[in-house]
């Protein structure tokens, strides 16, 4: 894969929409620890990273519209070193703690949280290495690109 210093190198890249670019982004880095790597125009979009991650967050227009209250259309998960001091960070910010942190047989400390403009994040702290089998998954082998598939193009 190419890289380009105009775009995030992560993998998968979530866009998630603000009423506003800058509060967000003032927001999400002293709340949650992101850093901001990209500005574009003083209020129409911001490219933001978290160890190996990336988020674009883009201006609310026309059709693009961050949640409306009550309402939950995704939610995004960011692992984090220390889920218990992460989330006494995010709720000194300001942040509606969703749950607390809790401890899960999957392996994870995981506690979850909304943002300024009705995001949810959920932010995981790995514990240990547990196979999937373990607590009732499945571990699934990846088939290889059919004609169809996204990797080809389509």
């Amino acid at each position: 894969m190419r890289t380009n210093r105009s775009i995030p190198s992560a993998s998968v890249i979530p866009v998630l929409i603000y009423p506003d670019v800058r509060a967000a982004v003032d927001w999400l880095t002293g709340a949650f620890g992101f850093e901001e790597r990209v500005r574009i125009g003083e209020n129409h979009r911001s490219q933001l990273r978290y160890g190996d991650g990336a988020l674009i967050i883009g201006e609310a227009r026309k059709d693009r519209m961050p949640p409306r209250p009550g309402e939950v259309t995704h939610s995004v998960t960011v692992r984090v070193d220390d889920a218990r001091a992460h989330c006494e960070r995010a709720r000194a910010f300001g942040a509606r703690i969703l749950m607390e942190p809790a401890d899960f047989e999957y392996g994870e400390r995981q506690y979850a949280a909304e943002d300024l403009a009705g995001h949810q994040w959920t932010f995981s702290e790995t514990l240990g290495d547990v196979a999937p089998e373990e607590w009732g998954g499945q571990t699934v082998t990846p088939r290889s690109p059919g004609p169809s598939s996204p990797a080809r193009g389509r």
